[in-house]
C-alpha cells in the first residue's frame, strides 16, 4: 500500500543507453510512491531510452535535462537543482525499488543527513552472491558505514534518500570521475554529520557490461 507521508519527493535517474532497464526503473516508481517527480538527467544518450521514458508520460510528471560535460557529481546537483520536491531518490537506471518504509525514511532524514538502502545484485534475472561491493548490504541497520574493502567509509547513491535542503548545502563534487558518494560520505563525517543504511529499503541492481562493481559474479 502507498504511503502518503512523502508525496512531495522528486526521484533523479541518470540515463546512459539505460534502454534495457530503465522501464523497470520507472514503474517501480508509480508502484512504490505517491505521484513522485521525475527527473531524468541525460547523459550523451544513443539507445531508445528516452522513448521508453515517454512511455510513462501519462502516469508520471517526467522533466527531461540533458548535461553537458557529465560527470556523475555534476549530474546529480544538476537533477537536484531541477527539482521542486522537499525530499530527493536518487535512483540507478539499472535498478528497481521492490521495498520502501517511507514513514521511516522521513523519520530517519529528520536525525541523518541521507539514507541509503540495500541492493540486490542481480546477473541476468538470477540474485548472485552478494560480493566484493554488494557485501557491504547487509541485514542491520549501520550508522557512518565503515568498508574495511574500500577502506573509507561506504555510501552508495544508486538508491539512497535526502531532503533537498541537504544537497543544495552539501552538493557532489564535480570533479570526481567517480565515487563521489564516498567522498560526499566522507565530507559530511569531516562536518560532524552522519547518514544511516538501512536494509529496510530494498532495490534490485540489475549487472550491466560497463558496470564497474561486478567482481566476483557467481
Amino acid at each position: 500500500m502507498k504511503e502518503d507521508l512523502m508525496d512531495n519527493i522528486s526521484v533523479i535517474i541518470r540515463n546512459r543507453n539505460e534502454a534495457e532497464y530503465i522501464g523497470f526503473a520507472l514503474q517501480s516508481c508509480i508502484d512504490h510512491l505517491n505521484n513522485p517527480e521525475i527527473i531524468i538527467v541525460n547523459d550523451q544518450n544513443n539507445d531508445d531510452s528516452l522513448e521508453i521514458v515517454k512511455l510513462f508520460n501519462n502516469r508520471l510528471k517526467i522533466k527531461i535535462i540533458e548535461c553537458q560535460n557529465y560527470s556523475p557529481g555534476k549530474s546529480i546537483n544538476l537533477g537536484v537543482n531541477n527539482s521542486e520536491s522537499e525530499y530527493i531518490l536518487i535512483l540507478s537506471g539499472h535498478s528497481q525499488i521492490t521495498k520502501i518504509d517511507l514513514p521511516g525514511i522521513k523519520k530517519d532524514l529528520e536525525e541523518y543527513s541521507a539514507v541509503f538502502g540495500k541492493q540486490v545484485p542481480i546477473f541476468r534475472g538470477k540474485k548472485i552472491t552478494p560480493r566484493y561491493i554488494w557485501s557491504h548490504f547487509l541485514n542491520e541497520r549501520v550508522a557512518n558505514m565503515y568498508s574495511q574493502i574500500e577502506e573509507r567509509y561506504f555510501f552508495h547513491n544508486a538508491f539512497s534518500f535526502f531532503k533537498k535542503e541537504t544537497l543544495v548545502n552539501y552538493p557532489f563534487d564535480e570533479s570526481l570521475p567517480g565515487k563521489e558518494d564516498r567522498y560526499w560520505a566522507k565530507d559530511m563525517i569531516a562536518l560532524g554529520k552522519q547518514y544511516i543504511y538501512s536494509p529496510q529499503n530494498i532495490a534490485n541492481h540489475f549487472y550491466t557490461k560497463n558496470g564497474a562493481t561486478w567482481k566476483g559474479i557467481g
